[in-house]
């Protein structure tokens, strides 16, 4: 089954959110069943046998990916998974950005912890093929759910940058640009209606890499929040309006509430390497990292998504 996004024209950010979310249906769980019957259930869509529940031992809450753990215990069972992509449940994406940080994460953390938990359990199950094996912990862990995450961070936002800085180092433009741009185009093609964003959906990704890398390294560590649960709030049209009226009475905004320090920290750096770019450098990184670096300040100013006032 797949999400039918029911706001998810509320702002720039929730249709970001729609394009990540229609690559992971459209390509991820389709292939994933189509291939290996295998992927991760989500836990608001799908439809689940009594028997298979059982045998795979029920719910466990030692992840913040309950819905993820039981689906990989159910296929170390034998059992199958099929994804019915013509199904559609109603979903509400978050469209405050402190509502979205906490889900992103809960689900970059928590599967990062339940492969560090579960990676001998599939290594030494004798139910499941090895190809099968290897497509669980290799493709679907280890590639989407760790090296994915700490990749796009470390690449776009640190070594980018820093080439700039040591003009000895030098990234190929196949390395630069061509693969990046071929994997960015394969997971846009599930979200047509929003291809002209795709510029601002690459900088929105590599802004959210940097809370993805800090969550996975947390969950592969069991550092402080790996058991961090933050219910993701969702606005609905009725708390929109009963906050806009409280908000419309007696304003208030602090500038707490807005303000990120991580994202600014890194916007500064990522500037920084622009300017020094364009002063002494020959590699025109600076138009990308001035770009990347608007795209943090904006973040880190509080004006990513919905914003709800204090009240």
């Amino acid at each position: 089954m797949v999400f039918d996004s029911m706001n998810s024209d509320e702002c720039l950010m929730t249709r970001m959110q729609e394009m990540s979310l229609d690559y992971h249906f459209t390509v991820e769980q389709e292939v994933g069943s189509s291939t290996y019957a295998f992927f991760g259930f989500n836990g608001t869509a799908g439809v689940w046998r009594i028997a298979a529940l059982n045998e795979a031992g029920g719910w466990k809450d030692r992840t913040t990916v309950e819905d993820m753990d039981l689906a990989v215990r159910a296929s170390l069972k034998g059992w199958k998974f099929v994804f019915l992509g013509d199904l559609k449940v109603k979903n509400e994406l978050p469209s405050t950005f402190k509502a979205y940080r906490y889900q992103q994460h809960r689900w970059s953390c928590g599967p990062a912890n339940l492969f560090r938990k579960m990676v001998m359990e599939i290594m030494n199950n004798k139910k499941v093929s090895l190809w099968k094996k290897v497509h669980v912990i290799y493709s679907f862990f280890f590639v989407r759910k760790v090296v994915a995450h700490i990749v796009t961070f470390v690449f776009y936002c640190i070594v980018i940058p820093a080439t700039v800085l040591v003009p000895e180092v030098e990234i190929p433009k196949w390395g630069a640009i061509y693969i990046p741009s071929i994997i960015t185009l394969l997971n846009a093609v599930g979200t047509p209606r929003s291809l002209h964003l795709l510029v601002f959906w690459i900088l929105f990704e590599n802004v959210m890499s940097l809370h993805r890398t800090k969550a996975t390294f947390i969950g592969l560590l069991e550092a402080g929040r790996v058991n961090e649960w933050v219910v993701t709030e969702k606005l609905g049209d009725a708390k929109k309006a009963k906050m806009a009226a409280k908000a419309a009475r007696k304003p208030r905004i602090r500038i707490g509430d807005r303000l990120h320090l991580l994202e600014l920290w890194t916007g500064a750096y990522l500037f920084f390497c622009g300017c020094y770019d364009v002063a002494f450098g020959n590699s025109h990184f600076f138009i990308y990292l001035f770009l990347q670096s608007m795209a943090f300040f904006i973040v880190g100013f509080g004006y990513a998504g919905t914003f709800v006032p204090s009240t």
